[in-house]
C-alpha cells in the first residue's frame, strides 16, 4: 500500500510526464486528482508569471470587487475636492483681482478721460470772461488738470500692460499714455499763452486756445478714451464669466454622490447590511459640500450679475454721458471765443445733448427705482431741458450781436444760463456714477466674499467623504479574509 502511495505522489510530483505506472493508470480516480492537479499547478504558474492575470483573477472576486469600489470611490472623491477646490479658488481670485486691481484702473482711466475734458471747458469759459477770469473757473481748471496729471500716474500702474491686454493692445496702450505724458504739457502751456494775451487784451489768445482746444479734441481725448475702453474691458470680460454657475463643480458633486449611492446598494446585496455608517458619513459630507455650493455659489452669482447690471454698464454709459456733457460745453463755449456763426459748433452741441438725452432715457427704462441711479437722472433730463433753453437764447443774442448778453448767459449764475444748466447735468451724472461705482464694487466685494471659503471647504469636505468611505468598506473587505 506504501508503495502505490509512493508511485502517485512521485506522479503527481512530475505532473505532465507519462511516468504513472499502469495500475495508476488504469484507475480512473487517480487521473481525475491528477488533471485537478495539473490544472491548479498551471493556474498558479500563470498567476505567478502575470500580474495582470493575477489582477483579474482577483478582481472577479468578491472582496476584489469591493478593493476596486472603493479605490474608485476615493479617487472620485479626491479628484471633486481638488477640482472643486481649484475652480472656486480661481473665481474668488478673479472676484478680488477686480475689486482690488481692475476696478481702481478702470476708475482712474474714467477720472482721466472726465478731467481732461472738465479741463478743456474750464478753460473756454474763462477765457470768455475776459481778462482776470473767475477764480472758480481758475480753480476747475487747475484742479482738473492736477487730477488728470493724478489720474495718468495711476492709470499706468498696472505692471505689465501686457498681460491685462494682450501683445497688440500693449502697444497701443503704451502709445496713448505716452501721447497724453506728451501732449497736456504742450497743452496747458498753450493754455497759458492764451490766458496771459487774453489778459492782455491781444486778439491772438483766441487763436491760442482754439488751438489748445482742437489738440484736446484731436489728440489727448481720443488716447484718453482708448485707454478707458481698454480698462473697462478688463471688467467686462470676467464678469461674463463670473455671472455663469460653476456647472463643472455641481456636476462633479452630483456623479460622485451617484456613485456612492451605487456602492451602497451593492454592498447591500453583498452583505444582506441595509446602512454602513462609513458610506453614510461620506454621503453627509457630500451633500453638506454641494447644498454649501447651491448657497453661496448661486447667492455669488446673483450678486456679480447685480454688479454687472447695476455698477459696470450703466456706468460706462454714464461715463460716457458726462464726456458728451463736457464735450457739449467746450463746443457751447468755442461759439464765443471765436465771435462767429455758430454753424458746426452748434449743430455738434445739439446732436451731444440729444445723445445724452437718449441716454438717460434707456437707462431710466432698464433700470427700476430702487437701483439708486433713476432720482439723479431724472434730474437730468429736466436740467438738459433748462441748458437747451439757455443755450438757445444765447444763440439768439449772438445772432443780435449781443456778445456781452451772450457771455453773461454762458457764465452767468442765474437761473437762465447754459453754466448753471451744465453744472446741474454734470453734479447729477456725478452722483449717479458714485451710486453705480458704490452697487459695483458692494456687489463683487459680497460675491467673493461668499467664495471666499467654499473652494477650500468643499475640498476638505471631500477629503472627509474618502476618508469616511474607506473607513466604510475596509472592514467588509477583511470579513472574506
Amino acid at each position: 500500500m506504501s508503495g502505490q502511495q509512493s508511485t502517485v505522489r512521485s506522479a503527481l510530483t512530475h505532473a505532465g510526464r507519462n511516468v504513472l505506472p499502469e495500475s495508476v493508470q488504469a484507475n480512473p480516480r487517480l487521473r481525475q486528482v491528477i488533471a485537478d492537479r495539473r490544472e491548479i499547478a498551471a493556474m498558479t504558474r500563470d498567476r505567478v508569471t502575470s500580474p495582470i492575470a493575477a489582477f483579474k483573477f482577483y478582481a472577479l472576486t468578491t472582496p476584489g470587487k469591493l478593493v476596486v469600489l472603493l479605490t474608485a470611490l476615493v479617487l472620485a472623491c479626491g479628484l471633486t475636492g481638488w477640482y472643486s477646490s481649484v475652480s472656486l479658488n480661481q473665481r474668488s481670485d478673479t472676484l478680488e483681482s477686480l475689486i482690488n486691481s481692475s476696478e481702481p484702473l478702470a476708475e482712474s482711466a474714467e477720472v482721466l478721460y472726465s478731467s481732461l475734458s472738465v479741463a478743456d471747458a474750464a478753460a473756454n469759459s474763462a477765457f470768455i470772461s475776459g481778462g482776470r477770469e473767475s477764480p472758480d473757473l481758475r480753480k476747475l481748471y487747475s484742479d482738473a488738470i492736477a487730477s488728470s496729471g493724478t489720474a495718468l500716474v495711476a492709470s499706468a500702474d498696472g505692471g505689465g500692460l501686457a498681460s491685462e491686454t494682450g501683445p497688440g493692445a500693449d502697444v497701443s496702450v503704451r502709445d496713448d499714455l505716452d501721447t497724453m505724458a506728451v501732449s497736456i504739457p504742450s497743452y496747458t502751456g498753450v493754455i497759458e499763452t492764451a490766458r496771459t494775451n487774453n489778459r492782455l487784451g491781444n486778439p491772438v489768445g483766441s487763436a491760442y486756445l482754439v488751438q489748445a482746444s482742437n489738440m484736446m479734441q484731436v489728440d489727448i481725448l481720443p488716447a484718453a478714451k482708448r485707454l478707458y475702453d481698454e480698462r473697462s474691458t478688463a471688467i467686462s470680460e470676467p464678469q461674463r464669466t463670473l455671472t455663469v454657475p460653476p456647472w463643472g463643480v455641481y456636476v462633479a458633486l452630483f456623479t460622485t454622490i451617484a456613485m456612492l449611492i451605487g456602492i451602497g446598494r451593492y454592498l447591500a446585496r453583498r452583505t444582506r447590511r441595509h446602512f454602513n455608517l462609513g458610506l453614510v458619513g461620506a454621503g453627509a459630507a457630500l451633500i453638506i459640500g454641494t447644498l454649501w455650493l447651491l448657497v453661496t455659489g448661486l447667492t455669488s452669482v446673483a450678486a456679480a450679475n447685480t454688479a454687472k447690471n447695476d455698477g459696470a454698464e450703466p456706468l460706462h454709459d454714464l461715463t460716457t454721458m458726462r464726456i458728451l456733457t463736457q464735450q457739449a460745453r467746450s463746443a457751447e463755449t468755442l461759439n464765443l471765443v471765436r465771435r462767429s456763426d455758430p454753424g458746426t459748433l452748434d449743430r455738434d452741441f445739439n446732436s451731444t445733448l440729444t445723445q445724452i438725452r437718449n441716454r438717460t432715457a434707456s437707462l431710466i427704462a432698464e433700470h427700476p427705482d430702487e437701483s439708486g441711479i433713476t432720482d439723479p437722472l431724472r434730474k437730468v433730463q429736466n436740467s438738459l431741458t433748462q441748458w437747451e433753453h439757455a443755450h438757445a437764447e444765447v444763440s439768439q443774442r449772438l445772432a443780435a450781436g449781443d456778445f456781452v448778453g451772450a457771455r453773461a448767459l454762458t457764465i452767468g449764475t442765474g437761473d437762465i444760463s447754459t453754466a448753471t444748466g451744465y453744472d446741474q447735468v454734470n453734479t447729477q451724472l456725478l452722483q449717479a456714477i458714485d451710486q453705480t461705482r458704490d452697487t459695483f464694487r458692494s456687489n463683487i466685494h459680497t460675491a467673493q466674499q461668499l467664495l471666499g471659503y467654499t473652494g477650500t471647504g468643499i475640498g476638505w469636505l471631500c477629503v472627509v467623504a474618502a476618508v469616511a468611505a474607506a473607513a466604510g468598506l475596509f472592514p467588509r473587505i477583511r470579513e472574506y479574509r
